[in-house]
């Protein structure tokens, strides 16, 4: 058992926070039970299995060769308040657009430069929950494998196919297939309500602070969430689901 702060894997556990560390690795953290789980569930690479039986970390596969940490050092490289004491490094996930193949009548989630992980995680889990064929993260400024993303997934990182792009690529690979864009902006005319969402679509989702750029605007059909009380804006996570949830109404109508 690791017992002290200053060893090398848990030095290294500590520098795979930082996304430059992360991308050089080629390697990110997944941690907690459930996560650790879906994501070998998925046949994601696993580098290195690690637990804290102090915490009441047992190992998620046998098949795994597993070190143990005792709980100071789980807790100095644990990205959670109440850590559970299971964690693997993993192989950064494929997000080559070209992998995706998805159905001809089928709904994505196009993200836009979101900034919060959070935000991005949630989404996941909802493209996960209505059974969406993919997540095409454009522009991003965050990363997929930020452990705060990895979190709020909710292991639905590791369920749901993800490409990772600039703007234009997404919007070429979309207009290729002959995949409908649909951009939510309060600056449209037509509530997403009245929108068609039954063919193959994909719902886009801005960031935070500026909404979606000009040019995923001009590539869109633009769509609207009527508010009615005083804010400007709504979480994006919130509009994502909106969206997904009606294009699904709408798709079991037909």
């Amino acid at each position: 058992m690791i017992t002290s702060t200053t060893n090398p894997l848990v030095k290294e556990l500590v520098r795979l926070r930082s996304r430059r560390h992360r991308d050089a690795a080629g390697r990110f953290v997944v941690e907690g039970a459930r996560n650790v789980e879906r994501a070998i569930a998925s046949g994601t690479t696993i580098i290195q299995h690690i637990i804290a039986p102090e915490l009441g970390g047992r190992p998620a596969d046998t098949a795994l060769a597993t070190t143990e940490l005792a709980e100071g050092p789980f807790r100095k490289v644990s990205a959670r308040q109440n850590p559970d004491g299971v964690m693997v490094v993993a192989a950064q996930l494929e997000t080559h657009l070209e992998r995706l193949d998805p159905p001809p009548d089928c709904l994505l989630l196009v993200v836009e430069s979101v900034e919060k992980p959070g935000n991005l995680g949630a989404m996941f889990r909802t493209c996960d929950a209505l059974g969406a064929d993919a997540v095409l993260v454009a522009d991003p400024a965050t990363d997929i494998h930020n452990p705060n993303v990895v979190q709020s997934s909710q292991g639905a990182l590791f369920t749901v196919p993800t490409a990772v792009a600039s703007t234009g690529q997404v919007i070429a690979w979309l207009r290729h297939r002959s995949i409908t864009l649909v951009g939510l902006t309060p600056a449209a005319d037509e509530e997403l309500w009245d929108v068609d969402l039954t063919g193959p679509i994909a719902v886009a989702i801005g960031s935070e602070s500026v909404g979606l750029s000009a040019e995923m605007l001009e590539a869109a059909t633009p769509a609207l969430i009527t508010m009615a009380g005083t804010v400007d804006s709504l979480n994006a996570s919130v509009t994502a689901a909106l969206a997904l949830y009606e294009a699904t109404r709408q798709r079991r109508q037909v």
